[in-house]
């Protein structure tokens, strides 16, 4: 299910202190290059860093997926992870602002995620 799996996303992010985390639904635009973009922003390069490095952990831990390509690690100020039809964005704070990637898609549903305490997530059981 596909809002289970960006709820696992965005706790991902979250748990490395990414920022303003939202998934933008693209399904409706046709030629789209994901259905969903997830994008958050981190406060240094070693916090983008961390939080695509624990984006790659968990999405291979928790739903078997690892990116079909991935961009941007060697300087941490804009790193995507492509996940075919996911599209993640962790972006450098100044640079989230200056590009503005949701302003492009400011007309598609969007969804704002707030921090969870992990005591309020399922476990995954086996």
């Amino acid at each position: 299910m596909i809002t289970h799996d960006l709820r696992i996303l965005a706790d991902a992010m979250q748990d490395k202190k990414g920022q303003n985390v939202v998934s933008l639904d693209l399904r409706s635009i046709d030629g789209a290059i994901a259905d969903w973009f997830v994008v958050c922003d981190g406060s240094s390069t070693t916090n983008v860093g961390a939080i695509a490095d624990n984006v790659l952990k968990v999405m291979q831990e928790e739903l078997g997926l690892k990116p079909i390509r991935q961009q941007g690690g060697e300087n941490n100020f804009w790193v995507i992870l492509d996940y075919g039809h996911i599209l993640v964005h962790i972006f450098l704070s100044e640079y989230r602002e200056f590009y503005r990637l949701e302003d492009l898609w400011a007309d598609v549903p969007r969804k704002e995620y707030k921090p969870r305490p992990v005591s309020a997530r399922k476990k995954k059981t086996d």
